[in-house]
């Protein structure tokens, strides 16, 4: 036990041996069979003032017991999971009218959004860590409750002109300790226990112009603790970094469009990169990073929106959608396309795992506009008609295969995976 303890205390308080016991209970999820959908979420997006409101991505806590979406009207709102992980009856649902059920907590900012991420050991059973941080335009970086949807602090960058300056992308570095954004060929790291202005700034851009230069986009750290950073850039280039120091380890080239999402895989041996109106998704080896390993197709040619992928629990397959309503699953270990089903008839801007269940969740939409006719009044030039797969948030369950499923089953009510609503609302 002793052993066991000093581990766990290295990772951050986590003990690697249960959850690797828990890796080995995660259910193989089949994807020969499209998923279906449980639950639905797009009435409550659409108001009389903005019926044209839209998503642009969600993403799920690290505990699972809800996920996270943001709009065009600069709201994030909040679900829980319900108890069963699924639909009542089994069998999926259609695009329904009517909503699964309302959102828990309505976060509003005051500008557009443009990134947020949990803190990385987020957990319902402790209040004190259920936080998310999100950046906005022209505002400081905020850290909510997602309990309460209280304020809790913020973390202020100033520019030359002492002037706040907002953050293009953040996120938490796997101890939690620190939050790490991107701005215009720099990086601030804020001390996450001490908000305020106080803040460490690195550049990006070396001198000769040499290193990553413009907007840096989104970032993500290696899985395994291997102290690397992957920062992209709008500049069509992405950045590894020692996490320490921020030294410039090499940059990677070959993104025809500006880079808008970085995921490392779950052994943190490989680096996949998606760009804005780039039908590809590359992949690098981190081990030998010169050459593209292979290209995954998406159809994001002619939209300008971030479309975000994810690669599952056990790490063999990723999901990425696209502007054709499609989601497409490929073998990571081959490259291969293996399966796709119509998740609908929008962009599908963002795909997300559950973190251990076989469910995801999708996101769509994008801007629509109407054109007046002298005719009519304003109210008339606002109605859409929009279907119940037009910007939407849906959830979906993956089949399993039959022998894991009982034990997988199990393993869920014994260990209270299932999320607690009632008790946090």
């Amino acid at each position: 036990m002793g052993e066991e303890e000093a581990l766990a205390e290295e990772n951050g308080g986590l003990n690697m041996v249960d959850a690797g016991e828990k890796a080995s209970s995660w259910p193989t999820m089949r994807f020969d069979v499209s998923p279906y959908r449980t639950h639905h979420f797009s009435k409550q997006f659409r108001t009389a003032r903005n019926p044209n409101n839209f998503l642009k991505g969600l993403k799920w806590s690290p505990d699972g017991s809800c996920f996270l979406a943001s709009s065009e009207d600069n709201t994030l709102s909040l679900f829980y999971t319900p108890q069963d992980g699924g639909d009542s009856n089994g069998y999926g649902v259609p695009n329904p009218e009517e909503d699964s059920y309302g959102a828990s907590l309505l976060v509003k900012e005051g500008e557009s959004v443009y990134d947020f991420c949990w803190y990385p050991y987020m957990s319902v059973s402790d209040p004190l860590t259920c936080v998310f941080a999100t950046s906005t335009r022209d505002h400081p970086i905020h850290l909510w409750d997602s309990s309460s949807g209280e304020l809790r602090c913020t973390y202020r960058a100033y520019d030359a002109m002492d002037e706040i300056t907002a953050a293009f992308s953040i996120g938490f570095n796997p101890d939690g300790t620190k939050i790490f954004a991107g701005y215009n060929s720099s990086i601030r790291v804020f001390d996450l226990h001490r908000p305020g202005r106080d803040f460490e700034q690195y550049s990006t851009l070396q001198k000769k112009k040499e290193g990553q230069a413009g907007i840096l986009s989104t970032l993500a750290f290696s899985p395994t603790n291997s102290g690397m950073l992957a920062v992209g850039s709008y500049g069509q280039t992405t950045g590894i970094y020692r996490e320490d120091n921020m030294e410039l380890l090499y940059v990677l080239h070959g993104q025809e469009g500006g880079v808008t999402h970085v995921q490392f895989s779950k052994d943190g041996n490989y680096l996949y990169t998606g760009g804005r109106k780039d039908p590809y998704i590359l992949c690098w080896d981190m081990r030998k990073s010169v050459e593209i390993v292979y290209k995954l197709y998406r159809a994001t040619d002619n939209t300008n929106q971030r479309v975000f992928f994810d690669i599952e629990p056990c790490g063999r397959h990723l999901g990425t959608g696209g502007e054709d309503g499609l989601v497409h699953m490929y073998d990571l270990q081959t490259g291969n396309w293996v399966s796709g089903y119509q998740a609908s008839s929008d962009t599908v801007n963002a795909f997300s795992f559950h973190p251990y269940l076989p469910t995801a969740a999708t996101s769509s939409g994008h801007r629509r506009f109407s054109i007046p006719d002298d005719d009519d009044d304003g109210d008339k030039n606002n109605d859409l008609q929009l279907k119940a797969d037009e910007n939407c948030v849906s959830l979906w369950s993956f089949y399993v295969t039959s022998e894991e499923k009982s034990t997988f089953n199990e393993y869920a009510i014994d260990n209270n995976v299932a999320s607690k609503s009632e008790e946090i609302a």
